[in-house]
């Protein structure tokens, strides 16, 4: 079984490799995210042309040769009709120890005006679109408070979003946590006000239900599998990629109206609660198993 179709070339030469000497291997291949563009968001990358040249042979190999495969969300799933059309699709959301967060969402204290990212620092999520949104509200919230929270994956991009909090005038206001046990970061997000995540591209980012389950209402972008799971207006916002106005808006409006939020968050918990669960889990993984043996048999 392999993560995504990168993984999956190496699996793919073994799987030839274990053939030519009459073993027979069943492949599961992975869709967690969009993989075609995922890379290029995360970190600068030399001789793009060339690369992406690399990736799409090595995902065509890898697919080519997997007997099934898994997707996280309608839009990975899309992914991998278009990419290996004809294949079968278990389709499951991944996994996530969802009781902490729930047991987090319990605690009934008030919450504070604190706006809360949790991930990795790169690119990819976003997250100086939402230092410059913060700074475009916190003049008008100056109790509001940014809170940033993950590893600097990408060195250079978090030393760019350091530099930009202190170019935006932000000091004191925004803070870098770095990387958090699960327990902690469910307590942190059910001490905010609201969680943001304004990736470019996902495929079904657990962070967004693992904040749901707290009770915390959710404002991302809609992208990929993120309005499968966020519901405008409903359990959080869906805003424009990049659109720092729009993002900006809606932090407004949660800051201005805390029972509207509570209320929200409230439904939010609902959704998560029954969206997700350690049984639907573990019997993803019990059929996709199933059908392997089923496709071993067949060979």
């Amino acid at each position: 079984m392999a993560q995504s179709p990168y993984e999956g070339f190496a699996a793919a030469v073994a799987k030839v490799l274990a053939r030519l000497v009459g073993l027979q291997v069943v492949l599961i291949v992975e869709n967690h995210g969009d993989f075609e563009v995922s890379l290029f968001l995360q970190r600068r990358v030399r001789c793009r042309s060339l690369y992406r040249w690399l990736m799409r042979r090595t995902a065509r190999f890898a697919l080519r040769h997997a007997n099934l495969l898994r997707a996280v969300s309608n839009s990975t799933r899309k992914q991998l009709e278009t990419w290996s059309p004809g294949k079968t699709i278990v389709q499951f959301p991944t996994w996530t120890d969802i009781e902490a967060f729930l047991k987090a969402g319990e605690n009934e204290k008030a919450r504070k005006p604190v706006i809360l990212y949790a991930g990795v620092l790169t690119p990819l999520k976003g997250i100086h679109h939402l230092i410059r949104a913060f700074a475009r509200v916190v003049q008008e919230f100056p109790e509001a408070w940014l809170e940033i929270v993950g590893r600097d994956e990408n060195p250079e991009y978090a030393e760019e979003l350091r530099r930009e909090v202190v170019r935006l005038g932000l000091n004191g206001l925004v803070s870098f946590v770095g990387e958090v046990s699960q327990v902690e970061l469910a307590n942190r997000m059910r001490h905010s006000c609201v969680f943001v995540l304004p990736t470019y591209s996902e495929g079904l980012p657990r962070v967004v239900f693992e904040a749901m389950a707290t009770g915390v209402p959710v404002i991302a972008t809609a992208v990929s599998g993120i309005p499968e799971i966020v519901k405008d207006g409903i359990t959080g916002f869906l805003v424009p990629l990049g659109d720092e106005e729009a993002l900006a808006e809606r932090l407004r409006w949660v800051l201005k109206h805390p029972q509207e939020v509570e209320d929200m968050g409230r439904r939010a918990r609902e959704f998560a609660r029954s969206f997700f669960s350690s049984e639907t889990y573990l019997a993803g993984y019990k059929r996709l198993f199933e059908m392997a043996e089923e496709v071993l048999k067949s060979l």
